[in-house]
């Protein structure tokens, strides 16, 4: 039998759809933007997979874990710590402490890079440790691809190999002004299953990515179509288009142009729904966040199911250069919804210069 120490970050991720690229510092300005919390959706996508496997689970008092193992019908599970109110980051590094103390053979987390980074101080290097995605960013590498896919992780803990994975300390404050300030933290030791455990993000700086950056927003900006909508993603390569069009980017953010003129900057979801209830012909230009190849679910959470479902999969534009590609050897979708991220298909046309297009592979992981 395997045993399983799991806690959640009930705030993680909820800064994501309303626009304030991280939550850490931030929890009473989403809850004030209208955020929902989504880590315990997250956790029990995973863990209801796992009902019916001779795992013993060891855990937090709600909301930091009990409510999320009993929602994915788990009964063979003991809470070990009892969290404060607010819950904070001493305590997640509390209760991986007793996790430890109680012998456990995993530590599982559901959060972001800023939970990773208190497992880590807590656990080290004693257990492996896996991350469930539920966070903005997730530069780390100690994440599943998805819910699904750290389920089956979870399951084959112990059967499989682990790796050194990357833990990233992002600088959010930073990264809210649109500079990404990030360094190693540690290497964590994860489960790991090829397409399965998500990669390091990488950052191209080359002079030739500069060029094909160039090549990419000088084609879409070509093809643009009067009175359409375009939110414009996240990332160097997006923020390359708004250049083109003689405007000013949100690096890190989405921003909204019609006609070559800013709509809106660094919007959150429901200006999103919100302007495409004024403006329903519409397109989404986005880029993979660089070797971890995720279209969407990091770093771009206002661009949710809702506000896909409303643009059309069909009217989403990915772009790429071709050094980023050749880094990138599958495609990922991780939107919240499962059904919207299988609609996307087993591949995506990518655009990766001057009228030149790649077709890549989407893997599903279930």
């Amino acid at each position: 039998m395997t045993i399983v120490g799991f806690l959640l970050n009930p705030v993680a991720g909820m800064g994501g759809a309303v626009g304030l690229a991280g939550t850490d510092g931030q929890v009473a300005e989403a809850i004030r933007r209208g955020a929902a919390p989504h880590a315990h959706d997250r956790a029990v996508q995973a863990l209801s997979l796992l009902r019916n496997d001779d795992i013993a689970w060891y855990t937090c008092a709600a909301p930091m874990g009990e409510n999320a193992i009993a929602s994915a019908k788990i009964d063979r599970f003991t809470v070990l710590y009892r969290p404060g109110v607010p819950t904070a980051a001493a305590d997640t590094k509390a209760a991986c402490r007793a996790f430890l103390d109680a012998g456990v053979d995993l530590v599982v987390f559901c959060g972001g890079d800023g939970t990773a980074r208190d497992v880590f101080d807590a656990v080290g290097r004693e257990v492996p440790v896996l991350g469930i995605p539920a966070g903005v960013k997730m530069y780390s590498a100690v994440f599943a691809v998805n819910p699904a896919a750290a389920a089956d992780l979870i399951r084959q803990a112990g059967r499989i190999g682990c790796r050194d994975s990357e833990v990233m300390d992002v600088d959010e404050e930073a990264y809210r002004s649109g500079r990404l300030a990030a360094r190693l933290y540690g290497y964590a030791c994860v489960p790991y299953i090829p397409e399965r455990t998500q990669g390091g993000k990488q950052v191209f700086e080359q002079l030739d990515e500069e060029r094909a950056k160039d090549d990419i927003a000088a084609f879409i900006t070509e093809i643009m179509l009067p009175e359409t909508l375009y939110i414009i993603g996240a990332g160097s390569t997006t923020a390359r288009i708004m250049e083109w069009l003689g405007l000013s980017p949100t690096l890190l953010g989405i921003d909204v142009v019609r006609n070559g003129e800013v709509v809106a900057r660094d919007v959150d979801e429901q200006t999103l729904l919100a302007l495409l209830d004024e403006y329903p012909r519409a397109k989404i230009v986005v880029s993979p966040i660089g070797a971890q190849g995720f279209v969407l679910g990091r770093g771009n959470q206002q661009i949710s199911p809702g506000v896909l479902r409303k643009v059309g999969l069909r009217n989403l534009i990915v772009v790429a250069t071709p050094g980023k590609l050749a880094a990138t050897p599958l495609l990922y979708v991780d939107s919240g919804d499962v059904t919207l991220d299988r609609e996307v298909g087993d591949s995506l046309l990518i655009v990766s210069g001057y009228r030149m297009a790649q077709r890549k592979r989407v893997l599903h992981p279930e």
